[in-house]
């Protein structure tokens, strides 16, 4: 009897929750950049979920057979960006393909789909082998980011492939190891960024050092935050974002909008329904019933969370500025699809659960 497709929902309660975020983000979207922007993005958004429910009908093991494909696809594109993209604000990072999309945004999903098919079948804690293998392909496609130039994306990638290697069992002392290597090798790093890498580090450091240019948009941003206090001052009524003294205000800086005319309790609310997102997606994870769903499920869900932790922490002056949007909420069209279908494949997951054979 042939199966039908169409027929696995995805997880109501993860589902009903971003749902609610991707709604509340359209609400500070309207306020930050006007009804086009919101328009478009609904738009966006429907194709996103429209991919979230067709990925969740595929079984779990055609992602693992087929990951290599995935990958080798990503870093073609990768590479097609340095002939072919579009360069916009001095950085070629997109290919217009009738849309535009960022190859590097595939990665967060291409990356810990191959580093979990390195160690499909490996004993765990992973071997050398399987770490170098992993590093190689982690390496490529950081590399190939970097050069754009993509710092902040490159990092996130990087992470995204770290996560599976965390999860996989390694042990500590491995771990603390290559974070005092890491450290110890600042100094050499430092001089291969780019000058507004290194200004964006500076500005961090002290952003009062160029108020009126390179420090102007963490100011800006701190002032929003702190003007919104605890109640906010309403939707549409920051002076902040609507006299444009806050720059970016519908992408990066976004969540200093909804801080300033939501507040605390604003930010609370919408972090409480990243708290759940993230929890139901962990005990999926666990729920797994073979090695590869369980690491690429963990690592999506992880790299969720760094984004949330980078964006909150660059527009409050905590970690420099590296253009990281707010999942869910940001306006733009690749971060949104990538996400949602990250979220397919967790749901993909959860839904054939008693399909999959340990």
């Amino acid at each position: 009897m042939r199966r039908r497709f169409f027929t696995h929902m995805p997880d109501p309660l993860l589902l009903t929750l971003l749902l609610m975020v991707l709604a509340y983000g359209l609400v500070v979207l309207y306020s930050a950049g006007g009804q086009v922007l919101v328009e478009r993005q609904a738009v966006r958004i429907a194709l996103g979920l429209f991919g979230l429910y067709f990925i969740t009908q595929i079984r779990p093991e055609r992602f693992e057979q087929f990951t290599p494909l995935v990958y080798a696809g990503t870093v073609f594109l990768l590479v097609a960006v340095f002939f072919f993209g579009v360069t916009i604000k001095g950085a070629q990072r997109w290919l217009d393909l009738g849309i535009s999309i960022q190859p590097s945004e595939l990665c967060k999903i291409s990356l810990p789909m191959m580093v979990a098919w390195i160690f499909r079948h490996a004993a765990l804690p992973p071997r050398f082998k399987h770490l170098f293998a992993a590093a190689m392909v982690i390496g490529l496609c950081t590399g190939l980011i970097y050069k754009q130039p993509d710092l902040g994306t490159s990092i996130l990638v990087a992470a995204s492939g770290l996560f599976v290697i965390f999860l996989a069992g390694i042990s500590w002392k491995f771990i603390f190891g290559a974070g005092l290597l890491t450290a110890l090798s600042l100094p050499v790093l430092w001089q291969f960024l780019h000058d507004y890498q290194k200004q964006r580090v500076l500005m961090f450091l002290n952003p009062e050092a160029d108020p009126l240019n390179h420090g102007w948009n963490i100011i800006q941003s701190k002032i929003a935050i702190g003007s919104g206090g605890f109640w906010g001052k309403g939707w549409t009524a920051g002076s902040q974002t609507q006299l444009d003294f806050l720059p970016e205000h519908s992408t990066d800086f976004i969540l200093s909008v909804l801080s300033e005319e939501f507040g605390f309790i604003g930010v609370l609310a919408l972090f409480l329904l990243y708290f759940l997102i993230i929890m139901r997606c962990f005990y999926i994870a666990q729920q797994a019933k073979n090695t590869y769903n369980r690491l690429l499920c963990g690592a999506l869900t992880l790299i969720f969370f760094v984004y949330i932790t980078i964006n909150a922490g660059m527009i409050s002056g905590v970690l420099p500025v590296v253009g990281v949007p707010l999942p869910l909420v940001s306006y733009g069209g690749t971060s949104v699809l990538t996400l949602l279908a990250s979220f397919g494949i967790i749901t993909s997951v959860h839904s054939h659960k008693k399909l999959i054979q340990q």
